[in-house]
């Protein structure tokens, strides 16, 4: 818990704050991205804390397959509560929302609507690392 609450502090001013022990990792990027990139780079972050400002069923997939022990959202959807239950990952939230939005605001989030039949974390890396290209390539760069 205590690691919980120190990625909470140091989530002021960024998207996400990982924390175990004295190390702390944070990033200003949005979406699941920071998850994904560290995941490509094998950052081990088993046993870690996270604190996110949103967390659908999409991260909650990618916490459970890089073995992160605790969330904090800001806003976690029903999607994300189940996924994080169904992997023994206990969380906290400070509001719970049916479902993660895109981006403009007009329809179901890429990201959520790609993992929306997938279960499996290690098929959920693969599936959002693809879509997350997808995106990257249509918009003519990283996001």
């Amino acid at each position: 818990m205590i690691d919980l609450q120190r990625a909470k502090e140091n989530l002021a001013g960024h998207s996400i704050a990982l924390c175990r022990g004295d190390r702390v990792l944070t990033s200003d990027k949005r979406g699941i991205s920071p998850m994904l990139d560290w995941i490509q780079e094998s950052v081990d972050l088993k046993g870690w804390s996270a604190a996110d400002i949103i967390v659908g069923k999409a991260a909650a997939l990618l916490f459970a397959f890089a073995g992160i022990s605790e969330v904090y959202a800001k806003v976690l959807s029903v999607g994300g509560a189940r996924a994080l239950e169904a992997h023994g990952i206990p969380y906290s939230y400070d509001t719970l929302v049916q479902n993660i939005v895109n981006r403009k605001g007009d329809g179901a989030c890429p990201m959520e609507k790609t993992v929306e039949c997938i279960c499996d974390p290690a098929s959920a890396v693969a599936a959002l690392t693809k879509k997350r290209d997808e995106l990257r390539s249509q918009a003519g760069g990283p996001q």
